[in-house]
């Protein structure tokens, strides 16, 4: 079922564009046509598009990857920073940094340089500094919190870009796609659609197209980390009843030990029974057969010849 109808659309304005002097061929699949010189945006085409993005979205909360919402128009500033909140979502509403993106770990320090003003006043060391630094320290932060203020928590690259207007935001376009990060945006009639990976063509002017947009999109970003926290959930519930297999699995294996044990034992008792019956007959037939046929053998053939050698060698002495 799709997360919103063709009435709603058509009662915020969503299927108003630009005027035809100011269009862009490349989104001729996406107007329907043409009225008092102002082209008319296909409905039925934003219903899929709006699906499509509003799913891609879905499953990157689900996933618990972060999505960076960008609109520094006048008109969606505040409806993106409210929705981007409810959701707990970073979002750009202000001037975007150049090379937000392709030189985060730079923005990062910035943002570290603002967690350590809040460190220095909350720990009281702020007061210590003379009048005039603490008052450069606090237009300082000011800066810093109107600027990077709202993705303090954005700790990594984000996994997807929400824009609203590319042509107004085409810096952060051109970053996301150079580091190949998935664009998903409101594209009116006089914008390029081709380095949007998921184009949702919209009214990117008019305030009730943006907040209606920016519901939907929301609302599949919480369904998503609901379904993420009932996942943990039932992981967490999962994990005793696993230990407690191992260790019935663990005791089986324990008791057939000692009943090997006890067998190996016995066998051995028995054979140390059957070793000592047959030792002292092995002995006897050892004795009875080996040492009369030594004896002899010694005695027949060795001092015959010693006596013998003894006679001959005396007489040439003498």
């Amino acid at each position: 079922m799709s997360r919103t109808n063709f009435q709603d659309l058509l009662d915020a304005g969503v299927h108003f564009g630009h005027l035809k002097r100011k269009w862009n061929p490349k989104m001729a699949p996406y107007i329907f046509m043409e009225k008092n010189g102002i082209h008319i945006i296909d409905l039925h085409k934003t219903v899929l598009k709006i699906d499509e993005a509003a799913n891609v979205m879905k499953q990157l909360a689900r996933a618990g990857r972060k999505v960076l919402f960008v609109a520094t128009k006048k008109q969606a500033k505040e409806i993106v920073a409210e929705n981007a909140k409810s959701v707990n979502m970073p979002y750009v509403t202000e001037r975007w940094p150049g090379g937000m993106l392709t030189n985060f770990p730079t923005i990062r320090k910035a943002v570290k340089k603002m967690n350590t003003i809040d460190k220095m006043i909350s720990d009281g060391t702020f007061e210590t500094l003379a009048k005039r630094e603490r008052l450069q320290v606090t237009r300082q932060r000011a800066k810093l919190e109107k600027n990077l203020g709202s993705i303090s928590d954005l700790n990594r690259l984000p996994s997807a870009l929400f824009i609203v207007d590319i042509q107004k935001e085409i810096n952060a376009v051109k970053e996301a796609n150079r580091l190949n990060i998935p664009v998903i945006a409101m594209v009116d009639t006089c914008c390029d659609p081709t380095p949007v990976d998921y184009v949702i063509p919209a009214n990117d002017d008019a305030a009730k197209s943006i907040s209606l947009v920016m519901e939907i999109v929301c609302k599949a970003i919480a369904e998503g980390l609901e379904e993420r926290k009932l996942e943990k959930e039932k992981e967490k519930d999962s994990v005793p009843e696993k230990g407690d297999k191992e260790e019935a699995v663990n005791s089986k294996k324990i008791r057939a030990r000692k009943v090997n044990t006890k067998e190996e034992a016995s066998s051995e008792e028995e054979k140390t029974v059957a070793k000592v019956e047959e030792a002292p007959k092995e002995k006897a037939a050892v004795k009875v057969e080996e040492t009369p046929k030594e004896k002899v053998a010694v005695k027949v053939e060795e001092t015959p010849k010693d006596e013998k050698i003894a006679h001959t060698e005396e007489p040439k002495d003498e």
